[in-house]
């Protein structure tokens, strides 16, 4: 039974760059998997606590609150409370282009880890060739006497295709998850400045305001 090491040693020079990028593609999945959990983008706790908050007009603790958590939401919230006393469309404006910067850090890695899916077929496909060079130029000098010099070339050339292959399909596989991860995540960044506008809005009308906003609201 060959080891690792073995099929490394028997692939060429090739297989190397091959073991790079899938332990690069390890420490990118890893880390993604860890910053892209639920809790740590869009924690559950924080935006009910701040919606409170916002109900009783206690802005600054708001912001206090959210200036001691270090993720996407605590970020768009302290932005939004920013804005306040802003129209309509200019915060709409500023918390778009605040969800654009969250969804481009959610995104980080995961162009270099599509890159490596892309280049690891290409490096086996590379090392075959190399090999199948090898193979037929040994082939030249010994002659056609011995087919086990040709089968054995042939045989060490596709190990490299192999490998690529073996790389290149959880990583894409993981890559289009992670993709995924990353839509749903900010399309609860949008659901949530949404939320923060209408919130806020409401916060600060007076008490009139509101008594006339519901009589609007049930008015047949």
């Amino acid at each position: 039974m060959e080891t690792l090491i073995d099929l490394i040693q028997r692939g060429g020079w090739v297989m190397y760059p091959i073991l790079l990028c899938s332990l690069v593609a390890l420490a990118i999945i890893m880390e993604r998997c860890w910053s892209l959990r639920r809790g740590r983008v869009v924690p559950r706790s924080l935006v009910a606590s701040v919606n409170d908050l916002l109900v009783r007009r206690q802005y600054n603790d708001a912001a206090f609150l959210c200036q001691e958590g270090q993720n996407s939401a605590a970020r768009l919230i302290k932005q939004g409370l920013k804005l306040i006393g802003q129209s309509r469309p200019a915060f709409k404006d500023a918390m778009e282009e605040s969800g654009r910067r969250e969804a481009i850090y959610l995104s980080s890695h995961l162009e270099l880890l599509g890159v490596i899916a892309s280049i690891s077929p290409l490096l086996g496909l590379l090392g075959t060739v190399s090999g199948m060079i090898n193979a037929f130029a040994a082939v030249a000098e010994a002659g056609l006497g011995n087919p086990g010099i040709l089968a054995g070339g042939i045989g060490q050339a596709l190990l490299t295709t192999a490998a690529g292959l073996v790389v290149a399909i959880p990583i894409m596989v993981i890559h289009r998850l992670l993709a995924g991860r990353v839509e749903t995540l900010t399309n609860d960044l949008e659901d949530l400045g949404s939320d923060l506008l209408e919130a806020l809005a409401a916060a600060q009308q007076t008490p009139a305001a509101q008594a006339q906003a519901a009589r609007q609201a049930v008015k047949p």
